[in-house]
């Protein structure tokens, strides 16, 4: 196995690789209660997740 040119073994490669994880899975109909809108916070920032006519997501600031 190779990494930026340096050759790295198996056993290396298990110690330094992140462990294998889920991860969450959320349903955008049901995050937008079929009214097709949500708003999402992170920080002190809201965000504003759409569903388009075509079955798209947006998500705006």
């Amino acid at each position: 196995m190779s990494f930026h040119g340096h050759i790295t073994d198996t056993a290396e490669a298990s110690r330094t690789a992140p462990p294998n994880r889920t991860l969450p899975v959320y349903d955008a109909r049901r995050l937008t209660d079929g009214d097709g809108t949500a708003m999402i916070v992170l920080d002190d920032k809201t965000y504003q997740l759409r569903i388009t006519r075509a079955g798209k997501l947006i998500l705006t600031k």
